[in-house]
């Protein structure tokens, strides 16, 4: 399922020097292959926005070959940019009243750094409520990741997320508990995903908003789960997008904010990602941290060449076929004119006849 490179957004480039498969526009245009237009409202601060456009987009272009991808990359106005992503965005992303006017077939929410417990207070929230009923009424599927599942369990289903005791941060087992639904037909019944949140909305709020719930962890918590009709809207409360060293540089940041003051304990290791190896040469970077700076000295440098080689993605794999899936439904049900969310055979309340 080639990823097209509609336009000059360095992405692409980094993916197909991966060994992704990417299209030109022109040679796009020789392939008798259908098109899928999905839309990326990547809420990411400054830092991630880049990493995070990569994540999905190798997920989308690593699912199942029956379409060729055009993925439009936007994000809202209200939220405050620096001087270099401001001109990234205005540079290769599309503005809202462009995606509006052009139609998609579905659409990816990301998550986004918030400041308080209350989402609607938020810089971003009228904004992305209007985006996201406007893809309710004219998109037929959207996908909405960690925050962005929190916010819409919030304005649409008045469910408000509670903040956890701890952060859950690191690597968990999972397991299906809906076996009938096609988004998990042909994945593992166990495996693992990435999460890094303080936030937690419960499995009891997902039944109180009539929602579906396909993928649980170990603890209970949610992490798959579909609006009513079990289709129109797709919750992940986990990162599966992650690449393999997200959570490592998730750490490294977390390490430089206590060095810098702006926390005062120092970060513990994200859990089940770390092997034995790595939580020795991390033990051993934070003993001479924490000696350098009572001692005002210079601080060592973070080790990440040393702990690289040994970290290993156990999750991948399933994330890849569960996007895929999303899209292969996607492309049954579309039309090929996309401000037509379903086909007329299809009824727009049930369209996998779940």
């Amino acid at each position: 399922m080639p990823l097209v490179a509609h336009n000059d957004l360095p992405t692409f480039s980094k993916l197909k020097q991966e060994g992704l498969q990417v299209l030109s526009p022109g040679l796009a245009n020789q392939q008798d292959i259908r098109e899928l237009h999905i839309g990326l409202l990547n809420m990411m601060p400054d830092a991630a926005l880049a990493a995070t456009e990569r994540q999905f987009l190798r997920l989308i272009g690593e699912s199942n070959p029956i379409a060729q991808f055009f993925v439009h990359p936007f994000t809202l106005d209200a939220l405050p940019r620096d001087a270099s992503s401001q001109a990234h965005i205005d540079k290769y992303y599309d503005k809202f009243s462009q995606i509006k006017e052009q139609g998609l077939d579905a659409l990816i929410i990301t998550g986004a750094n918030v400041i308080g417990p209350d989402l609607s207070r938020e810089v971003f929230w009228d904004s992305l409520i209007e985006v996201a009923d406007w893809a309710h009424d004219n998109v037929t599927s959207t996908l909405c990741s960690c925050l962005a599942t929190h916010a819409v369990l919030d304005f649409r289903y008045g469910q408000k997320r509670t903040k956890q005791r701890s952060k859950k941060w690191g690597v968990f087992r999972h397991q299906v508990v809906e076996v009938s639904h096609p988004l998990v037909d042909d994945i593992n019944s166990v495996f693992d995903v990435p999460h890094s949140r303080w936030n937690d909305v419960s499995p009891q709020q997902f039944a109180a908003a009539g929602l579906k719930v396909l993928v649980t962890g170990d603890d209970g918590c949610v992490h798959l789960a579909t609006s009513p009709d079990g289709f129109r809207t797709i919750f992940f409360q986990g990162h599966p997008e992650y690449d393999t060293v997200s959570l490592l540089k998730e750490y490294k940041r977390d390490v430089n904010l206590y060095i810098n003051g702006e926390i005062t304990d120092y970060p513990p290791m994200p859990e089940n990602y770390i092997s034995e190896f790595n939580a020795a040469v991390l033990r051993e970077y934070q003993g001479r941290v924490v000696k350098s700076m009572a001692e005002q000295s210079k601080l060592p440098g973070f080790p990440e060449h040393l702990v690289l080689k040994n970290l290993q993605n156990t999750w991948q794999d399933t994330a890849s076929a569960v996007i895929g899936t999303w899209l292969g439904l996607i492309y049954q049900v579309t039309n090929v004119d996309r401000r037509r969310p379903f086909m007329d055979a299809v009824d727009a309340n049930n369209p996998l006849g779940l």
